[in-house]
């Protein structure tokens, strides 16, 4: 009982934290889902919206890697 409580406090004020930081100047590509790792340990919602957070990120990286590479390519 302790755990779950400790684990939703933890898991709800990151993962609120980094949901404000996407807004505001801050690391929230590092907040959010370590938040959302830690409620999902238990929380079954949560692992969807970690997994989606992921798929997210790295459609994210791959999208700047491209432009960075197409950049590079115009000065080159």
């Amino acid at each position: 009982m302790i755990r779950k409580l400790l684990i939703s406090i933890v898991g709800g004020i990151l993962t609120i934290a980094g949901i404000l930081l996407l807004a505001l100047p801050g690391p929230a590509w590092l907040l959010l889902p370590i938040g959302l790792a830690i409620l999902s340990l238990e929380y079954p919602w949560a692992k969807v919206w970690l997994r989606k957070s992921q798929r997210q990120f790295y459609a994210s990286a791959a999208w700047l890697d491209r432009k960075i590479l197409l950049w590079k390519m115009k000065r080159s």
